[in-house]
């Protein structure tokens, strides 16, 4: 896996995630800091409509800012985008009002939803081996892993030698450092699509997506994905201290169980991923994590619940998460064409934070409401239907690229050049990876 660390565009790339990543996180701490001083007992409140406002912005900004980003050199856009982050990083620490907070964490989110596509579309061009770019995915799942368990950490040892309020600062100088490392290396930026219009752009990633049956699929395991983990993410803190009566510390040990397991996954897939395909794979994944939540939830209905069956529910939790999450990058790079790829990212950032939107408000109402069960069977149930979409919409048989007819061109039309047509049965039967409406408008005239 670590190979791959010798490309240096790769490489250089990877530790501006890295350092990127560090630095939100330190913001993350220092954010419910200062919303407590703010805010006191009301603080949970504030912090609720921030991460409010940072998935409503993902879910609509990300297919916009992927439209601009197509008119500006990639590396450019990025180096801009973190730039601002930054920018705005280093505003957080005046803040004197609540809705301060609210209008800065909304340009920051608007940020990254631009930023992060973008950013995720560009590791397949650097690394167009498929062996590579799955050694990619997990570095990428694994660093997420290790900063959810490290940020905490940094972050208490940072606030006994600094203020909260400083944090915000090394949260900027990691996206400055990000920006200087994007700098450094020459980055492809594909020619943009032919669709024009601003309208077409901003909507082709959409189209493109729920057109291909493999990105249905991926639809339905982010709605998995999204149920697994807004138990973990929203609930934990209320099942550990509550249900189990434990104390603050358990509570870092029992989120920890799940980035293991989330870690091990990142771990054992590339090696997987070589034998086994894809749909398996993640199917697989998805229901270790179902299967794990459904048999805490029977075992909890029948007996008081219990720490150890919490963390091996929350560990395969993880591994199961892991395994849904990872090779979605695989999926999309092979749905797309190269110049299409961003729009395709921002589609799949859009509509999997789209899923998280509603399951973190129902994971949170339906545990104060309903109880520990009750809310693991809710958001197990929306896990299932989830998954039996995914394997409604994505076939067994995955073909590489859709076959389809093109009766109202001549033979001889560009876009039809080329034998694959002839090898399928006539010049005007071919495939590309994926079909949309009024086709054309998202291919170059020469494609084959």
């Amino acid at each position: 896996m670590f190979a791959i660390l010798r490309n240096r565009t790769f490489r250089h790339l990877f530790a501006a995630q890295v350092i990127a990543i560090l630095g939100t996180g330190l913001a993350t701490v220092a954010l419910g800091l200062i919303a407590y001083d703010l805010a006191g007992a009301d603080a949970s409140i504030v912090l609720g409509i921030a991460l409010t406002i940072k998935m409503v912005s993902y879910v609509t900004l990300a297919p916009i800012a992927a439209a601009l980003a197509s008119q500006y050199p990639r590396r450019n856009w990025l180096v801009t985008l973190d730039i601002l982050r930054a920018l705005v990083a280093l505003a957080l620490p005046f803040v004197t009002e609540i809705w301060q907070i609210y209008v800065l964490i909304f340009v920051m989110q608007a940020s990254s939803a631009g930023f992060t596509p973008a950013f995720q579309a560009t590791i397949p061009d650097v690394l167009p081996d498929e062996d590579d770019y799955t050694n990619a995915l997990s570095l990428s799942r694994l660093a997420f892993d290790i900063e959810s368990l490290l940020s905490p950490t940094v972050a208490a040892l940072l606030l006994t030698l600094m203020t909260a309020n400083s944090l915000f600062f090394g949260t900027a100088i990691g996206f400055v450092a990000s920006a200087l490392l994007v700098v450094s290396v020459a980055l492809p930026s594909p020619k943009p699509s032919v669709a024009k219009g601003f309208y077409e752009r901003t909507t082709l990633g959409i189209r493109i997506y729920l057109k291909t049956p493999r990105l249905r699929g991926l639809l339905g395991l982010s709605a998995v994905a999204a149920s697994v983990s807004a138990i973990v993410i929203i609930n934990t803190v209320v099942i550990v201290r509550a249900e189990l009566g434990l104390g603050e510390h358990m509570v870092a040990l029992t989120l920890a169980a799940f980035g293991a397991g989330s870690m091990l996954a990142a771990f054992t897939l590339p090696k997987l991923l070589i034998r086994i395909q894809d749909r398996p794979v993640m199917i697989g994944g998805a229901l270790i994590a179902i299967l794990a939540q459904t048999g805490l939830a029977a075992y909890t209905g029948l007996v008081d619940a219990e720490l150890i069956p919490v963390l091996a529910c929350w560990f395969l939790s993880g591994f199961g998460y892991s395994t849904i999450l990872t090779p979605s990058g695989r999926l999309l790079k092979r749905s797309a064409q190269t110049e299409d790829r961003p729009a395709v990212f921002a589609a799949q950032f859009t509509l999997s934070h789209g899923c998280w939107l509603i399951t973190y408000p129902l994971a949170g109402w339906s545990m104060s409401s309903l109880g520990m069960v009750p809310s693991l069977l809710l958001l197990n149930t929306l896990a299932i239907l989830g998954l039996l979409y995914a394997r409604s919409q994505w076939p067994a048989k995955d073909p590489e690229s859709l076959p389809h007819d093109h009766p109202e061109l001549a033979a001889d039309h560009p876009h039809l050049k080329g034998t694959t047509g002839q090898a399928m049965g006539g010049p005007k039967r071919h495939s590309h990876p994926y079909v949309i409406d009024d086709l054309h408008k998202s291919y170059p005239p020469d494609d084959t």
